[in-house]
Formats: structure tokens, sequence, C-alpha cells
């Protein structure tokens, strides 16, 4: 008989549709059967320790995850000694069991397993989160004897030992344990969004995953809620990951599982209606209840947005994408909506009939940053785009922000160089690019904080920018025309960006404080929380506020064709 091979591919580009009715979102796989079933029939006889009357998973589990176990398991070939998909990810909301029904997986696995002294791994950022895995496992053996026969638990060293094939489960923490070389056929990552956060985190998980190359029946599993900020770092790359796959965008030995609104019900905000928390909630009524998300609910629409977007984040997977805390800037509710795709610098000069320019280049711990607003020449609605530079120094310094700052230099709104002068003398290029298109006004054209902007005013002078172009623009209260201009303009939507993700963050960062008749933007944590471009804007705005004319008359754009900058 010839050997017919097998359709391992994991995507399932159907999955909105398949959500929203209810049906798994596990693809047809050509599952070895016998594994599955074998697999399946073990994870349903454990008990679950911390539910009255200690039920079986088999008991109170909904089917999605007797597929999910089937995949995991069913991927093995008994034959070959190898499991044809090694990774899995699965994102679902708090309350619906996530940790328990890992821990049982890795149970099983150690129970199936055949390789002498292998290693079980459970990590997380802590030992606290690691720890809820542990005790749901070490609660599951001590409810069946036959598992207390097969299973030794130590549980001051935080070990299971297998008394007869030597495996070990144990579990580590990012924040002490040392992971190097890892030899574990078999991880589970709890809370991935969490440890992906970390500024080591990509390093970690290469050393995590370095033991399935040479076990080849091994499995990585990644459980998790959706982040409680925006995304970032490797937990965003591996997100994206993920989500690529699961369209089918992406051919790789990975099922993910990831169950999040569809996109337009994201968009359109269905998430606030309880009607669709069933969609996100597969264990709705059984481990998580609609009385008490409602509750939640009511409550975080009473604490405001910030409250709001966690419970969001938390209880419906909807992604985060502005920092919306207790303490922030009134506009930042309205900056997502002022979105306009593909407005980049180039489209902005095309666009607008005038330019000015805000600077903010602070000390060597900021971000040197450089914000361009245009008046469009149809609507004479605010244009903005923006970018800064910053020197490495700041990613081993703030090592909290380095994963952001990384991902920030990926999107192309930020520059990482070690030479300062390189700095200069790209804002000086973006500067005299405006300039030569006759976009800048005679005077009041480039607006800086005046701390340490000395050599840039240098370089534009050499460039030969007419010294009454530009100037410093004064801080503080003095800012509170620009603040409260620009809250009307997002407000009636007469401000368009490009929704540069550098922009968000910074917005997301900003503190907004009421001195009097004034408001105050300032940093929402000290050192961190970087709001460089939002003052590169304000700067900006305080100029066109001015309402200025371009030196040049009509822009060149209405002559010719659009310049590449």
């Amino acid at each position: 008989m010839s050997f017919v091979p097998r359709d391992w591919a994991t995507a399932c580009p159907d999955w909105e549709e398949r959500i929203v009715e209810g049906r798994s979102l596990i693809p047809d796989l050509p599952l070895f059967d016998p594994v599955a079933d074998k697999a399946l029939r073990i994870f349903k006889r454990l008990r679950v320790p911390d539910l009255v009357g200690t039920p079986t998973y088999g008991e109170v589990c909904e089917n999605w995850v007797f597929d999910f176990v089937r995949a995991i398991f069913g991927s093995y070939d008994p034959e070959t000694k190898r499991r044809m998909i090694r990774e899995f990810f699965l994102m679902i909301p708090k309350k619906n069991g996530k940790s328990a029904i890992a821990a049982a997986i890795i149970l099983v696995a150690a129970i199936l397993n055949e390789r002498p002294e292998v290693e079980l791994i459970l990590i997380a950022e802590t030992h606290t989160i690691a720890g809820i895995s542990f005790r749901q496992m070490e609660g599951m053996i001590k409810l069946d004897p036959g598992l207390t026969a097969i299973f030794h638990v130590r549980s001051h060293l935080k070990v299971i030992l297998h008394r007869t094939t030597g495996a070990m489960i144990r579990i580590l923490s990012a924040d002490g344990d040392v992971v190097t070389g890892s030899k574990a056929a078999y991880i589970l990552v709890d809370e991935a969004h969490v440890l992906g956060h970390k500024t080591k985190a990509a390093d970690l998980y290469v050393e995590l995953t370095g033991g399935l190359a040479s076990r080849p029946e091994g499995f990585f599993l990644e459980i998790t809620t959706q982040s409680k900020i925006e995304p970032h770092g490797e937990f965003k790359r591996r997100l994206q990951r993920a989500r690529a796959v699961r369209d089918g965008k992406l051919d790789l030995p990975i099922l993910a599982v990831i169950y999040e609104m569809p996109r337009e019900k994201q968009k359109s905000e269905a998430w606030r209606d309880p009607a669709t928390w069933g969609i996100v909630n597969p264990n709705l009524e059984r481990s998580v209840s609609l009385d008490y998300l409602r509750d939640e609910m009511t409550k975080a629409e009473i604490d405001g947005a910030d409250k709001l977007a966690l419970f969001a984040s938390q209880h419906l997977n909807v992604e985060i994408g502005l920092g919306l805390h207790s303490e922030r800037w009134v506009a930042a509710d309205y900056w997502a909506a002022q979105t306009s795709d593909g407005l980049g610098l180039a489209e902005l000069m095309a666009r607008s009939e005038v330019c000015v320019v805000g600077g903010d280049l602070g000390g060597a711990d900021d971000l040197s940053s450089l914000c361009v607003m245009g008046r469009c020449r149809e609507t004479r609605h605010r244009l903005v785009w923006a970018k800064a530079w910053v020197h490495p120094g700041v990613l081993k310094k703030r090592q909290e922000i380095a994963p952001k700052l990384l991902d920030l230099e990926a999107a192309g709104d930020l520059v990482i160089d070690a030479d300062i002068d390189v700095h200069v003398e790209q804002m000086v290029d973006i500067c005299m690019a405006l300039e030569a298109a006759a976009l800048l006004p005679e005077g009041n054209a480039v607006g800086l904080d005046a701390y340490g902007v000395a050599a840039l005013l240098d370089a534009l002078e050499l460039r030969g920018m007419p010294l009454e172009k530009f100037g410093a623009v004064g801080q503080g209260f003095k800012l509170n025309g620009a603040i409260k201009g620009l809250e009307r303009r997002l407000l009636n939507g007469t401000l368009e960006h490009g929704g540069q993700p550098i922009m968000t963050w910074c917005l997301g960062n900003a503190k907004a404080e009421a001195r009097g008749n004034n408001v105050l933007i300032t940093k929402a944590r000290a050192g961190v929380a970087k709001i460089d471009l939002l003052i590169a804007m304000f700067n900006a705005a305080i100029l066109m506020d001015m309402n200025p004319e371009a030196a040049g008359g009509p822009s060149v754009y209405e002559e010719r064709g659009l310049l590449t900058v």
C-alpha cells in the first residue's frame, strides 16, 4: 500500500462565521484517532478539584475543550514518534477555565509520555501565576487513587514525579528562574501576555522551545487572555503570528484557537451588547455567568473608560489600542476615530496649503520628536504626522519600555541610533523638504521647546533655513491654548492623523492636570511614560493657530506630482 501524506494545514479562514454560530474553531485535521481518543478518555476522567462535588472534566467541559484536547494529542504519530503540530495557542477570556484545562492537558501528557526522565514545565511571569496550574494538577492527583499511585507530589518543591518513567513536572517563573538550555518536551506558558511583555521575552521563548528540537513528540502550549495594555513586544509578535496562521496567511505547524470578536463587531463596538458575549465566552453559564459579566460592565462604565477598556480586554478579548487610564487627557477618547488611513508625510504635504513643524528634543533619556502639522487646502482640517529618534542606551536604562520602543522602530515611527548627529540631520531633512516644497510660512514655521535645541537650530541654519522661520514655544501653561484647541478639533472631527502607533502610545501615556483654568499635560509615570511627540504636536498647534500662509504662495503640488521624502 502506498503512503498517502496527510494535510496538517491549521488555517481556519472561516473562523468569524464559526465563532458567531458557536461552532468549533479547530479546522478539520487528519488526526490519529486512536491516540486522540485515548487522551480524551483520560482527560474526561480527571476531576476538577476546585468545583463543588469535584465533577470530572468530562461532566463540566464544553465540546470546544474536547476538540482542543483531541487536536493536541491526536497530532502525534505513534509510529514515527513525532507530533505533526508542535505549538498550540489558546486565547480565551477570563473565567473560562483556561488554567484548569491547561493543567489537565499537561497531566495527560505526563501520563501518556514514553520518554524516560522527560521534563514538563509550567512557566509564567511569576511563581504565583505558574502555581495556579500546579495546584490544579496536585488536586487532580489527590482525588484519584490510581494517579496517586503513579505520581509523587512534592508540594514544597513544586515538583511532581512519575514513579515509573521518572518524568518530572515542575514550575518556573520568568522573574527568577533560569531556563537556559531547557530540555523540556512539554511546556505550558500561562498568561502569555504578561510573560511576552518582558524585555527579554524573545530570548526566553527561544530557550524554552529549544528542547523540542530533539524531542519531536513534545508540544508548546500557550494560554492567555487578551493583554491589559496595548499588545507589544514578543506577545504582540506571537499573537500576530497566531492570527496569520489562523487566517491562512502563514503556513506553520501552529494551531491557534482565539476567542475574539469578528473584526466588524469590534469596530462597531458590538461587544457592548450582552447578547454578543457568548460569542467569545464558550463557557458562558458554566464557569462564568452572564449576570456576573453584566454587573462587572455596569461598574466599569461608572468607573470610567479606563475600567471599561480593562473589562473588555479581560472578559471579551477586545484588544486595547490606547492607554485609557483614569487621569488621561480627554482628547484620548476621540483620537482613534480621527484616523485617516495612509496619512503619511508625503500625503500630508500633497494635501496641505501650509505646514508648520513642532519639535521637542529633551535630554539623553527622551525621544527627540518632530511633528509636522498641515492645513488641508480643501477642508482646512489639521493634518498630523510625527517621527521620533532615540539613543539605544534608553533600551537598557528603561527596560520596561524597551520592547515597545523596538516595536515602534519596526513600524518606522522611531529611529534608534547611537549617532545623535544622525537624529539631527534627519530632522533637518524633513524641515528642508517642507521648505523646498514652499509649504512653510515666512515666520513661525518651526516651533521648539527651548531646552536642548541648539544642535538642531545650528543645523537648520547651516542648511539655509532663515532664522526668522524658527524659535522657542512657551511650555507649561502656555500650551493650554493648543491643548484645548486640539481637544475641540478631535471632538468635532477637524483633525486627521495616520494612526501612527507612536502617537497612540504617547497619547496614552499623557496625564492631564487641572491648574486653575489651565490644563497641563504631564507624564502618567515618570521616566517610562514618554509624551515627547505629544508636546511636539502642541508646539506645532501653537504655530498653526497663528493662521500662517505658505511663504511661496500656492503649493508646488498643485503644479506637479507628489514629492517622495
